[in-house]
């Protein structure tokens, strides 16, 4: 399953020959679906979440639209059945998506944090989550790993709440990782910079 949905959402994202190429990315689709779940969304609130020009939400729309994954009314864009079943699809991988205060650990102006389920093996030292974060934007990333009961940082500490008590309390409250869950926290200057390398950290443990 998710394998199958990196490749498809690569596929409504991706350039689509002869055409140019696009100006977004995953992310974008990602958050369009994000945020349409929640209610319908017209195209001027959508570029300005997306922050996102007026030629790159035409494209996006069209692609949701022509991927079946949304559809347009009155009130603006829609979740399709399959556009929500898609959607359940990202809730199940990264179930816990949200912006962390300032701590020890999270120390940039903006802070996002990702939930990513059952990918601790795929993690190995971190540096290519944390690349993909500052690709995407992101000033920094913290890729940490719950393992036997222990918040841990490769290479950092196998025991994060004894060094950072406050932050590990915090990561441990709010997103509630089980066994072999990964979390990924990116910073950046403003807190679409860090959601965005926070996907882009967690969206390359995805596997196709």
């Amino acid at each position: 399953m998710v394998a199958s949905l990196k490749k498809f959402m690569q596929q409504v994202a991706g350039k689509k020959a002869p055409g140019p190429s696009t100006s977004f990315t995953i992310f974008h689709v990602f958050y369009a679906l994000e945020l349409m779940a929640q209610k319908p969304l017209g195209r001027n609130k959508l570029a300005e979440k997306l922050n996102v020009g007026d030629g790159a939400v035409r494209t996006i729309i069209s692609r949701l639209r022509d991927a079946d994954l949304i559809e347009t009314s009155k009130e603006g864009c829609n979740l399709t059945k399959k556009g929500t079943e898609i959607w359940k699809q990202f809730e199940e991988i990264f179930p816990k998506r949200i912006e962390i205060p300032h701590s020890e650990l999270a120390a940039s102006e903006f802070n996002f944090a990702f939930l990513v389920k059952n990918s601790g093996q795929k993690v190995g030292s971190g540096i290519d989550q944390r690349d993909a974060a500052i690709i995407a934007g992101a000033r920094k990333a913290l890729v940490i790993v719950y393992k036997n009961g222990h918040l841990i940082i490769e290479s950092v500490s196998d025991c994060i709440e004894q060094k950072y008590p406050k932050a590990a309390n915090q990561i441990l409250q709010e997103l509630t990782p089980q066994d072999n869950d990964v979390v990924i926290i990116a910073g950046a200057e403003s807190t679409l910079k860090a959601k965005r390398g926070a996907f882009a950290a967690s969206w390359s443990l995805i596997q196709v």
